[in-house]
């Protein structure tokens, strides 16, 4: 049977990767929808009432799938890794704990007033909903970056011996939250969402936008989806070069803090000095792709690239090697190709944005095909860079499940045995592929449906106007 170990990491890995879908629709969709909410609120346009009726229930149903997907993983740390959680529990729990208590809790309380109250409460509160429900939402990612960023990069704790077993014992809360890995992760994260989002956007409403105007299909709500396209770019336009660029500090602060995954993600085995930064690399034989190494692959690249990213400035700067370090490598593979792949993405992107926005300008938006073609092969793809981004995350911070201080082995919860894991993983396997169709249909289905028109509107509102006990009000 498969180690414990082995079958714990996959089964966190592919719960992880399923969850992290949802809180980041939500969490990108929350600024669009406070938006909406404060042009539907303020009158106008009724098309800003649509785009809040509309993208609120994707909202609703990804809070929803994020909810019962995420208290799973939760419970994985007693189940698959309860050495990790007596060591680490004093620490780690806290942020968890307030996350559900503070977050959590804000935003479920305000998301059925945002769901169903329109009607029912009034304008002020309605878009003081919007916003508790957007924050609640953000407060999430804080608590849970901040336990994230710790076993990155642990600060304000000592390890003290309890029962016979080392602990850790917080000593200094605000370097522990506070670590300056987090402010990094956070920045990274959120603007990922928005930017994930905005491309999920400009996809869906560009492939009604090229039905109606390339193919000539009439289609129904139009204005709709344009606006809609419109909105994206902007957010696009926004999010995609701040990703490159803020993204480009955090790996200089993951070449400082820590330098093996920094070495796995430039596949830098013996100290060098002007290292490339590839781009895009082909591995000449099969080897090269599963044991990457940076001066051996043919590829399109910037010499001395990595260098100059690591240092911030010197091309000729040394990256140190993995052979150089006590304990075992990452899977290099898996973290070189998962960072170029994110890395090629996020400048894919750019180019995304500024060519809608330079058709934009051009007042030909609403006429180039290509770009609509683009737009919708490229609208998962947003979810796909941060899956990846976190697999760079987790799988390079191996073999340390805290970055120094406890290896991933040693965390796993030691009456655990590998047909148990094996059973549990499979079973995982079915439930969340079981979901994750389910959420990917009810999605589908919504889109396929569209918008609620402007006539149907205006029916509702005259409908919600008339007073109590007057014929025809149901």
């Amino acid at each position: 049977m498969i180690d414990p170990v082995l079958a714990s990491r996959f089964q966190f890995a592919l719960t992880t990767i399923v969850h992290i879908i949802f809180p980041v629709m939500s969490m990108g969709l929350a600024p669009f929808l406070i938006y909406f909410t404060w042009k539907d609120v303020r009158g106008g346009d009724p098309v800003y009432e649509q785009l809040r009726r509309f993208w609120t229930k994707i909202f609703a149903i990804s809070f929803v799938v994020g909810t019962v997907t995420g208290i799973v993983l939760e419970f994985e740390f007693g189940t698959n890794f309860a050495a990790f959680s007596t060591t680490a529990g004093e620490l780690f729990g806290g942020p968890l704990a307030i996350e559900g208590m503070m977050a959590f809790m804000l935003e479920a309380t305000f998301l059925g007033i945002f769901v169903f109250g329109r009607e029912r409460v009034s304008d002020r509160l309605y878009v003081v909903s919007s916003l508790a429900v957007g924050v609640g939402t953000w407060l999430s990612a804080v608590w849970i970056l901040i336990a994230n960023s710790w076993m990155q990069m642990p600060r304000g704790y000592e390890l003290v011996t309890e029962d016979g077993q080392q602990v850790v014992h917080l000593v200094d809360p605000v370097a522990a939250y506070l670590t300056p890995r987090f402010g990094y992760m956070y920045v990274h994260m959120q603007n990922a969402a928005v930017e994930s989002v905005a491309l999920f956007m400009a996809g869906v409403s560009a492939y009604y936008v090229y039905r109606h105007h390339v193919w000539g299909h009439q289609t129904e709500n139009v204005v709709f989806w344009q606006k809609t396209l419109k909105i994206a770019l902007v957010a696009l336009l926004i999010t995609a070069p701040l990703q490159v660029l803020q993204g480009d500090l955090y790996a200089r602060h993951v070449y400082e803090t820590q330098p093996q995954k920094f070495a796995a993600m430039e596949a830098v085995w013996d100290t060098e000095a002007y290292v490339p930064e590839y781009i895009f690399a082909i591995p000449t034989d099969l080897s090269q792709f599963t044991d990457p190494r940076a001066k051996e692959l043919f590829g399109i690249g910037i010499p001395g690239g990595a260098s100059w990213l690591a240092s911030g400035g010197d091309a000729t700067a040394e990256i140190r090697g993995l052979n150089t370090f006590d304990t075992e490598a990452p899977p290099v593979a898996v973290v070189f190709w998962s960072f170029r792949a994110m890395v090629g993405m996020g400048f894919w992107f750019i180019l995304l944005a500024f060519w809608g926005g330079y058709r934009w300008y051009t007042g030909e938006l609403f006429e180039d095909g290509l770009l609509h073609k683009s737009l919708m092969a490229s609208s998962l793809l947003g979810i796909v860079a941060v899956e990846l981004g976190w697999v760079v995350t987790e799988v390079g911070r191996q073999p340390w499940v805290i970055q120094g201080v406890m290896k991933t082995s040693e965390g796993v919860s030691p009456g655990l045995t590998g047909t148990e894991a094996m059973v549990t993983l499979a079973g995982f396997v079915g439930v969340y592929a079981g979901i994750l169709a389910l959420y990917t249909y009810v999605v589908a289905r919504v889109i396929r449906e569209g918008p609620p028109s402007a006539s149907a509107l205006r029916a509702t509102d005259e409908r919600d106007a008339e007073p109590a006990g007057v014929p025809g009000d149901d």
